[in-house]
C-alpha cells in the first residue's frame, strides 16, 4: 500500500497495561516488566567466572552466584549495553533465566500504558535487546527484552563450562 503525502504515518503502539522497574546503568535509564523479574537484590557473595571460551558474547559474564542450589550467572548491564563501565549495587535476578542483571540503581516501580515501535535509528543488536520504548514523565524510556541478557543457548553453554571447571577442579556439582 502507498501511502500518500497526505496521509499521516501511524506509529504502532501497543495498548497496554504493564507494571515495569525503572533502572539506571550509569545516566542511562531503562525499563523490564516486573513480571521478569524474580528478584532485587543487593551485589552480594558473588564469585567471580571466566567463561574460558572465545564467545565474545559471553565476556558479559564475569560473575555468578548460588540462590538454593541453583546457579545463576551474573550479566554486567554496562557491557551488555556497550555502555561506559558504571558502578553496580543491584541484581536483577531474572524469573525464568539462569541469569541476573547487574544494574547501578533500581529508581522505582511504574505502570506503563503503552510501548512504541522502535525507530529505524535501532539497527543490529539493539533492535533484540529492546521491546520498544515507552514516554514516562516527559521522558523515552527503552523497555527492555529480560530474554536479551542471557538466552537459554548462552545460558547452556555457561552451565556446561562451570560443569567441566568444577570437574577439572575436583570440585563436586550437583
Amino acid at each position: 500500500m502507498k501511502i500518500s503525502q497526505s496521509q499521516p504515518l501511524r506509529i504502532r503502539r501497543d495498548r497496554i497495561g504493564e507494571t515495569v522497574i525503572l533502572f539506571f546503568v550509569g545516566t542511562a535509564r531503562f525499563a523490564i516488566a516486573a513480571q521478569a523479574v524474580e528478584e532485587i537484590r543487593e551485589i552480594d557473595e558473588l564469585q567471580e567466572f571466566h567463561f574460558g571460551s572465545p564467545h565474545e558474547k559471553l565476556d558479559k559474564v564475569r560473575q555468578m552466584f548460588m540462590r538454593q542450589g541453583k546457579t545463576y550467572f551474573v550479566v554486567n548491564a554496562a557491557e551488555h549495553f556497550r555502555l561506559a563501565p558504571g558502578n553496580p549495587a543491584r541484581l536483577l535476578v531474572l524469573r525464568h533465566a539462569p541469569g541476573s542483571v547487574a544494574v547501578d540503581s533500581i529508581e522505582r516501580m511504574q505502570e506503563i500504558h503503552a510501548i512504541h515501535e522502535l525507530p529505524d535509528a535501532f539497527c543490529g543488536e539493539e533492535r533484540n535487546w529492546y521491546r520498544g520504548l515507552t514516554l514516562i514523565r516527559g521522558q523515552v524510556v527503552p523497555v527492555v527484552r529480560a530474554e536479551s541478557f542471557l538466552t537459554k543457548a548462552e545460558g547452556t553453554l555457561l552451565a556446561a563450562a562451570l560443569r567441566s571447571s568444577r570437574k577439572n577442579t575436583g570440585l563436586v556439582t550437583a
